[in-house]
C-alpha cells in the first residue's frame, strides 16, 4: 500500500470514528440533534491548562480511600449556543461512555494486533496470556470481599500480574518460547477461571454486581476515567507503532529475525509488557469485553494486509469504532444489555461467516 494511500485509509477511518461518536450521542432516552450533539461536543474540546495534585477521598462501599489525584485544569475555547439541558445530556452523560468506548476498542484492537502478529495466529487475542483472567480475578475479589483498593485497581493490578507469571512461567534461560508461552496461558487462564468461579459461588449478595461486571460494561463511565485510560491507550500504542517493523520481521520466525539484527528476546518482552499493559487498561474500566481483539485485527488484515506499520493504527480506529456501535446498540433497546454481549453476539457470527470465505493460515 502506498504512502498515499495508506493515509487516506487512516483519515477515512478517523473520519468514520468521529461520525459515529456523533451519531452515538443522539441516541438515548431524549434524543438530540445531531447539529447541537456536534456543538457540544466541540464546546467539550479542553486545552491542558495546567496541574494540580490533591488528595482527596475516593468511596469505597459505605467508607471512603484517600488517594492522591493528579487533576488537570482545561480551557475550553469553543463556546457555542447550545440548550443547558442537551449540554449536560451530551458532555456529561452521553460523552464520556462513548469516548471511553471508543478508548476501550481502540487498545483492544491494537492489543490483539500484536498478538496476533507476535503467535502468527490470527486466532490470537489480547486474553491470550491471561490478562482478561487475571483483571476478572482482581475486580470480583474486590466487588465479593469488599475491597478497600477501587476495584479498577484491583482489576489493573490483576491483570498485570497474571500476565507477568505467564511470562515467568514461560521462560527459560532468558528465552520465551512462543508455543510455551501459549500453553502457560491456556493454564493460567483455566485456572484462574476455576478461582473466579469458587468466588462467585461465595459471591452472595454481590454475585449480580460481579457477573455483570464479567459481562463488559460502559455503564455510569465518567471523564475521570476517560483522563487515566486515553492517554495510557494512546501512549502504549504509540510506543508499540515504533516497534511494527520489528513485528513484522518477527514474521519470518525468530532465527531469520534474529540473522536480521533484531534482538528477538527484547522485542519480545516489549511486546508482550506494552501489549499487557494496554489491555489491563482497557479491561480495568470496562469489564471483559471480548471479540474485538479478535474480530477487528482479521478483518482489518484482510483489507490492508499484515504490513502493522498500516495494519496496527487502522485495526485500532477500526476497533474504537467497532465498539462504540456495538455500545449505542446495547443501549438502544428497552432494557440496556451488557456490550460485552453484544461484540459477542455480533463478533463471533461474523467471524464464522470469515472462515467459511477463506481459509485461516497463521500470518
Amino acid at each position: 500500500m502506498s504512502r498515499s494511500h495508506w493515509f487516506f485509509v487512516v483519515a477515512g477511518l478517523l473520519a468514520l470514528l468521529i461520525a459515529t461518536i456523533l451519531v452515538s450521542a443522539t441516541r438515548g432516552p431524549v434524543a438530540v440533534d445531531l447539529l447541537v450533539v456536534a456543538r457540544a461536543a466541540a464546546n467539550a474540546i479542553g486545552v491542558p491548562a495546567g496541574l494540580t495534585l490533591a488528595v482527596e477521598p475516593y468511596p469505597v462501599r459505605e467508607t471512603s480511600l484517600p488517594v492522591p489525584v493528579l487533576s488537570v485544569r482545561y480551557v475550553y475555547p469553543i463556546q457555542f449556543d447550545v440548550p443547558a439541558t442537551s449540554e449536560t445530556i451530551v458532555r456529561q452523560i452521553r460523552l464520556p461512555r462513548i469516548v471511553l468506548g471508543a478508548t476501550v476498542g481502540f487498545a483492544l484492537a491494537a492489543a490483539g494486533t500484536v498478538m496476533q502478529g507476535f503467535f502468527r495466529n490470527p486466532l490470537a487475542d489480547p486474553s491470550i496470556i491471561g490478562v482478561s483472567s487475571g483483571a476478572a480475578l482482581g475486580a470480583v475479589a474486590a466487588i465479593v470481599f469488599a475491597a478497600t483498593i477501587p476495584l479498577p485497581v484491583m482489576a489493573f493490578i490483576g491483570a498485570l500480574l497474571a500476565a507477568f507469571a505467564v511470562y515467568a512461567i514461560a521462560t527459560r534461560n532468558g528465552e520465551t518460547p512462543v508455543a510455551t508461552l501459549l500453553l502457560a496461558g491456556v493454564a493460567i487462564q483455566t485456572f484462574l477461571g476455576a478461582v473466579i468461579s469458587f468466588m462467585l459461588v461465595q459471591a452472595g449478595e454481590s454475585l449480580r454486581e460481579a457477573v455483570f461486571w464479567l459481562m463488559g460494561h460502559l455503564h455510569n463511565s465518567t471523564w475521570a476515567e476517560v483522563e487515566v485510560t486515553l492517554p495510557l491507550a494512546v501512549l502504549t500504542v504509540g510506543v508499540l507503532y515504533a516497534y511494527a517493523h520489528d513485528l513484522n520481521v518477527l514474521l519470518l520466525g525468530e532465527a531469520d529475525a534474529h540473522a536480521l539484527g533484531i534482538e528477538v528476546e527484547r522485542t519480545k518482552r516489549i511486546l508482550l509488557a506494552l501489549a499487557s499493559v494496554v489491555t489491563a487498561a482497557a479491561v480495568a474500566v470496562a469489564g471483559v469485553i471480548g471479540f474485538v481483539g479478535l474480530v477487528v485485527p482479521h478483518v482489518m488484515r484482510l483489507l490492508v494486509g499484515p504490513d502493522h506499520r498500516i495494519l496496527l493504527p487502522t485495526s485500532a480506529l477500526a476497533g474504537a469504532s467497532f465498539l462504540v456501535t456495538a455500545d449505542t446498540l446495547a443501549r438502544s433497546g428497552t432494557a440496556e444489555v451488557p456490550v460485552g454481549i453484544v461484540t459477542a453476539a455480533v463478533g463471533a457470527p461474523f467471524f464464522l461467516y470469515l472462515l467459511r470465505r477463506r481459509e485461516v493460515h497463521t500470518v
